[in-house]
């Protein structure tokens, strides 16, 4: 029996990653400028071109062929083909040459990538923003305090330094600010305060905006050899913070750490609201919020349909505009069903328009739809988990549980890709479905073996994008006023933008403890997709994770104009904010 549905299994994937040759093709710029001679091959195959004058090029490639884009002094750029790829926009940035490591024989020293490994089980090392420094065999005495030394009951680092140290003395308080002195007050030199090197950020002034408990790992530098790369606001010595996020791998305590409270960025209200900005609704939306009459509205529509017959966006954008601006529900639908063709067999689309009847409530609707999209890429672990979790709108728990098994026995059996980061959420919704609905939903030893360790309670954040090209960066507020960005591109960080095309997954979440009170701001900055086009954006938003109040809200945004920072929505009853 297993046999025979591994068989099955392996004649759907064959079906599904048939080879199917297609033209991609696009344009290769740098800051703007078109690139000539861009060396375009794809991995493992004789098949390559060069773009041309115009930094234009095509190129014949295949579904999960990889595409690589080479030129001198540039970084080199790797894109997986998928199913719907037919353009391909490449933004190439500047190479950060970085000096071979120099290995000394019968030498206690170690180079960076092995202090780097090191890091976590030896206290003694402390990472400053020239690098990893090791007590060891640094040119001179690196006092330290252990996370278990440090008191958190203190305000802020100033409590945390006060007493700590012989001859370092603290001068100031948490309200009024205050500094550190390394090398004593009596100096004939006039001594200068300490300056500090918070995970890699120099500040000349104390960051009495860090919690106690946020701090992971502190040293004292006074030693001039080890002070000098700081230049001369290093001449009164250095106090070096490595905070928790640095040591954030499966949350050591268990609790997530607010990244933004860890940084001095004080947000300026610069994000703008939708409806600030024209420019981001295209010609014919325009054209129909001025229309008088919904009689005229659907005149201009039955024009512009001819018009936008090929465009899936241009249906959800008509679909959503009558829907809400006329509440006209029944030609809303009849929009969506005259233009299946349009939708029909594109993931992109349908997932688009799932997105946006799962923030009206329609979940049979987006089922369905999601049921397509699984037999369209049963290769995508994306599609396991929105197929599960659309199960679980329904309250069809068994079949919820199913679709995270199947993607689990897949795994097993090596038939999909295992990335980490794709599992924690895969898991932790699992999990949650078990701890809420009953652990009879599965046997007792697959529990046991599945269900996490997870007593995270407060208000979590999963973001979903339609596109798997998206490129953005999102934005959290925290109740004092300072965010955290976090981005997701190819230039910010190409190995996680890898794992997530080489496992078909297009989502992260974010964990927000509930213990200190205010409001959150979501924003984000979309930076394009490769192709001229939208990208959906959908967040789901679960209050009161993992108790029996637990409740969700989903909301869908259209990401259009580039490089804006835009307000999406906010969040009550929030702190600790970390990614995982």
């Amino acid at each position: 029996m297993k046999n025979f549905l591994l068989l099955l299994v392996l004649i759907s994937f064959a079906c599904n990653v048939q080879a199917q040759s297609k033209t991609i093709k696009g344009k290769v710029t740098q800051m703007d400028a078109p690139l000539a001679n861009v060396q375009i091959s794809i991995i493992d195959s004789d098949i390559s071109t060069t773009t041309d004058a115009n930094g234009l090029y095509q190129i014949s490639a295949e579904p999960r062929d990889v595409v690589k884009y080479i030129y001198p002094g540039l970084s080199d750029v790797q894109i997986m083909v998928e199913d719907v790829t037919r353009i391909l926009n490449i933004e190439m940035t500047q190479k950060i040459e970085q000096l071979d490591e120099v290995i000394v024989r019968n030498s206690n020293r170690k180079s960076q990538s092995e202090l780097e490994e090191e890091y976590k089980y030896r206290p003694n090392l402390i990472k400053t923003a020239f690098g990893i420094l090791d007590s060891e065999t640094a040119p001179g005495k690196i006092r330290f305090l252990q996370e278990d030394e440090i008191n958190d009951v203190g305000v802020c680092i100033l409590d945390v330094v006060r007493n700590k140290f012989a001859s370092v003395r603290v001068f100031g308080d948490c309200q009024r600010g205050g500094g550190i002195y390394i090398r004593g007050f009596n100096s004939i030199s006039q001594a200068s305060p300490a300056v500090y090197d918070v995970d890699g950020q120099i500040l000349t002034n104390a960051p009495t905006w860090i919690a106690p408990a946020s701090i992971a790992r502190l040293a004292v530098l006074n030693n001039l050899a080890m002070t000098t790369r700081y230049g001369s606001i290093g001449a009164g010595g250095v106090i070096v913070i490595n905070t928790k996020t640095l040591l954030y791998a499966g949350n050591i305590d268990g609790k997530p750490y607010d990244q933004a409270k860890l940084r001095n960025n004080k947000y300026d209200n610069s994000a703008l609201s939708t409806v600030n900005f024209k420019e981001d609704k295209p010609s014919y939306l325009n054209e129909l919020l001025n229309a008088k009459t919904e009689e005229d509205a659907k005149v201009i529509y039955e024009n512009q349909i001819k018009k936008y017959s090929s465009s899936f966006y241009y249906v959800l954008d008509a679909y959503d505009y009558f829907s809400n601006k006329w509440k006209n529900k029944e030609f809303a639908n009849k929009i969506i069903e005259e233009n299946d063709n349009i939708l029909g067999g594109n993931p992109i689309a349908l997932k688009s328009l799932a997105y946006i009847y799962q923030a009206e409530g329609k979940f049979k609707e987006a089922n369905k739809l999601y049921e397509d999209v699984y037999t369209l890429r049963s290769d995508y672990a994306q599609s396991y988990l929105d197929l599960a979790n659309s199960y679980r709108e329904l309250g069809l728990n068994q079949k919820a549980a199913a679709m995270y098994l199947r993607y689990d026995y897949l795994l097993a059996e090596e038939l999909l890709e295992k990335e980490e980061p794709v599992k924690v959420i895969m898991d932790r919704d699992l999990n949650n479905l078990i701890s809420l609905k009953g652990a009879d939903l599965v046997s007792t030893n697959k529990v046991k073996e599945i269900k996490l360790d997870d007593d995270f309670k407060g208000t979590r954040l999963v973001f979903e994008w339609s596109d798997s090209e998206a490129e953005f960066v999102l934005q959290f507020v925290n109740p004092e006023k300072r965010y955290y960005n976090s981005e997701h591109s190819l230039a910010a960080d190409a190995e996680r933008i890898q794992i997530e095309k080489r496992s078909g997954f297009s989502s992260e979440e974010y964990l927000i403890d509930d213990t200190l009170r205010g409001n959150w701001l979501v924003n984000a900055t979309y930076l394009g997709n490769k192709s001229l086009t939208p990208t959906y954006l959908k967040a789901t938003i679960y209050y009161n994770y993992g108790s029996a109040s637990q409740r969700k809200e989903t909301k869908v945004f259209k990401l259009g104009l580039r490089n804006v920072n835009q307000q999406l929505f906010s969040v009550s009853n929030a702190v600790s904010i970390v990614a995982n």
